[in-house]
């Protein structure tokens, strides 16, 4: 009897540090958004006072109307620069597959040691090695896969 409690205490700690991992998970994520979108503000609003300066430095310069079509040709290319580097994509394929796959590998991979110890081990040493691997088992599975939940979109 005292093997299944501590085999279902062992289960339940693993379940409450995978909770707690996808809640600090999740919390981490919320103060990462903030800030990304904090510096990304900051930049735009960079950019356009440069942009604001050119425009200025351009009207006090009164240049000759070849000079405005090199700068709009300028301009053009960077344009065109800038649209061809975003055109390439995040990754390869595969690439993704493979950072798609590690979760679900590493899970099944814990759970299989699980089983292995708790097949292998003699009745004397499985209580601790069992424990602790279904503590990690346990663990990874929520955490893992509590993070892959569905995600709000931002407004």
């Amino acid at each position: 009897m005292a093997d299944i409690a501590g085999l279902a205490a062992s289960a339940a700690g693993g379940g409450l540090f995978g909770l707690a991992g996808t809640v600090i998970g999740r919390a981490a994520g919320f103060f990462e958004q903030r800030s990304a979108q904090a510096h990304e503000r900051a930049r735009w609003t960079h950019e356009g006072e440069l942009l604001k300066l050119q425009m200025q430095a351009r009207a006090a310069e009164s240049e000759s109307e070849l000079r405005l079509a090199e700068a709009s040709g300028a301009w053009a290319g960077l344009a065109a620069s800038l649209a061809a580097e975003a055109a390439i994509g995040e990754s390869y394929k595969w690439v993704n597959a493979v950072r798609a796959l590690t979760r679900p590998v590493l899970t099944v991979l814990l759970w299989a040691i699980t089983g292995a110890v708790f097949a292998g081990a003699d009745a004397a040493g499985r209580q601790g090695i069992v424990e602790t691997a279904t503590f990690a088992a346990t663990a990874a599975t929520l955490w893992w896969f509590g993070d892959r939940g569905a995600r709000r979109e931002a407004r």
